[in-house]
């Protein structure tokens, strides 16, 4: 091997040790919201990507209602407990997304403050 290749092996297996990271919290923004949160700009794609997988259209794996409308998760928020469930610890049976982990904090205050601005929709 000579010493261009070994150089171009060991610069590439550098830059995949440097990017690797186990820690989901910190590769979320926890920059404070400015404004008003509301749910098609800042809750929608949190319920998506995290809620959906078991609260689809047909709710799966036991999940006991849909998240995919405004409506369905307004409602889960001020009936049935949806932000006791993302703020439990992890290890806690009843902690959503079940089977964990925990969302990062900064995630779970933007939905908080979404309710505390009002549930807006728009």
């Amino acid at each position: 091997m000579n010493l261009k290749t070994l150089f171009a092996i060991s610069s590439l297996a550098s830059i995949f040790v440097s990017c690797a990271n186990d820690d989901p919290s910190t590769l979320i923004d926890s920059t404070p919201m400015n404004g008003l949160a509301t749910y098609n700009q800042n809750v929608k794609s949190i319920i998506d990507n995290n809620c959906v997988v078991c609260h689809a259209a047909v709710p799966k794996n036991g999940a006991p209602m849909s998240l995919v409308t405004y409506e369905q998760v307004k409602n889960a928020v001020l009936n049935r407990g949806l932000l006791t469930r993302i703020s439990l610890e992890n290890g806690d049976s009843s902690l959503m997304p079940q089977g964990g982990p925990r969302l990062p904090q900064a995630t779970i205050d933007i939905i908080k403050k979404w309710n505390q601005d009002g549930l807006l929709e728009k």
